[in-house]
């Protein structure tokens, strides 16, 4: 599947990147999607401040998009003492040589002021290695202005909750790559 790749975290055990591949044909379907489940005066969709029933409503209705999600996992158990920071990069270093390797065009993550300058010095590394500079574009954004963002964190959040959670996204979840 080659196109976009709109990206977020989560920190609740594991540190999880969650990547959600999306086709160029298919962005303007889903970003409406999102707009309608978002409330009147919702900024934007954040599973953390939503009741239980929006959560299952918004993980039926994600469900039915035509998307492919990859969680890149950096379990915290075995290396307590590893950075969030380098747990980012290690995930980020793997979802850039998939997504340079499955042919996506651009890579849109969550932005985080502490995290950009990780971000842009792996992401620079790591398609000059490929030399994939100009093949793989990338941009930080803000959930409340690229509405596709809340893809990962929906996945992300259900993933990492677990119990009824998990299963309401296992059908897109095409991979789980620990680092």
């Amino acid at each position: 599947m080659s196109g976009h790749v709109f990206v977020d975290e989560t920190k609740a055990r594991d540190y999880l990147l969650v990547a959600v591949a999306i086709e160029s044909a298919d962005l303007k379907a889903a970003r409406s999607t999102i707009r309608l489940l978002t409330m009147p005066g919702q900024a934007r969709l954040h599973m953390h401040r939503e009741s239980d029933s929006r959560r299952r409503k918004i993980l039926t209705e994600i469900s039915k998009l035509p998307i492919e999600a990859t969680i890149f996992r950096a379990v915290g158990a075995d290396r307590p003492r590893q950075r969030e920071a380098d747990r980012r990069k290690a995930c980020l270093k793997e979802l850039v040589n998939g997504a340079i390797r499955d042919a996506r065009t651009s890579i849109c993550l969550e932005h985080d002021d502490s995290m950009i300058q990780v971000d842009r010095s792996v992401l620079i590394a790591v398609t000059k290695t490929h030399s994939a500079d100009n093949a793989l574009q990338y941009r930080h954004d803000r959930a409340a202005s690229e509405p596709l963002l809340a893809l990962p964190d929906a996945i992300a959040w259900a993933w990492a909750r677990g119990g009824e959670w998990r299963p309401r996204c296992d059908d897109m979840v095409t991979k789980v790559i620990d680092t």
